[in-house]
C-alpha cells in the first residue's frame, strides 16, 4: 500500500511540475532579456556597434528561433508570436535592434514586410494571444 501512494504522490507531483512549466505552448516569444544582456541599450532600442544586420539577425535568429525572418537589402526582420524585431544598418557602422508588437512593427516596417507576413488588421490576420476566432 505505501508503494501505491509513494506511486500516486510522484505522479501528481510530475503533473503539477508539467502544468507549472514556462514554455509557451502556442508559439515563441522575442528573446528580449537576451537581447538586452547582449546589445547595448541605446534609449528604447539597441545597438550592435559593429555587426552587419545580417549577423546580429542570425545571431538573435540563432538563440530563439523567429516564426519567419525577411530581408529586405540591409535591412532584417524577425517574426516572433506577438513582436517583430529589425534590425537596421546604423550610419556609423554597426546595427540597430528595435523589438515592437506585431501590429504597430507592421505599421512601421509595412512597406519591407507586406507581401510576406499578414496585416494585423486584416481578416486573414490570427493573433498568437489567446481568445476566441481563431
Amino acid at each position: 500500500m505505501k508503494n501505491a501512494r509513494r506511486i500516486s504522490a510522484m505522479l501528481l507531483a510530475t503533473a503539477a511540475l508539467a502544468a507549472c512549466s514556462s514554455e509557451p505552448e502556442d508559439g515563441n516569444d522575442v528573446p528580449s532579456s537576451w537581447i538586452r544582456s547582449t546589445y547595448t541599450s541605446n534609449g528604447v532600442d539597441y545597438v550592435d556597434r559593429t555587426d552587419p544586420a545580417s549577423r546580429v539577425a542570425r545571431e538573435i535568429d540563432g538563440h530563439t528561433a523567429a516564426q519567419g525572418r525577411i530581408t529586405d537589402g540591409d535591412k532584417e526582420f524577425l517574426r516572433y508570436r506577438n513582436d517583430i524585431v529589425a534590425i537596421t544598418p546604423r550610419a556609423d557602422g554597426g546595427s540597430r535592434i528595435e523589438i515592437a508588437d506585431y501590429r504597430s512593427g507592421y505599421r512601421r516596417w509595412k512597406s519591407h514586410i507586406r507581401t510576406q507576413w499578414p496585416d494585423p488588421d486584416g481578416s486573414a490576420f490570427r493573433g498568437g494571444g489567446p481568445g476566441s476566432g481563431k
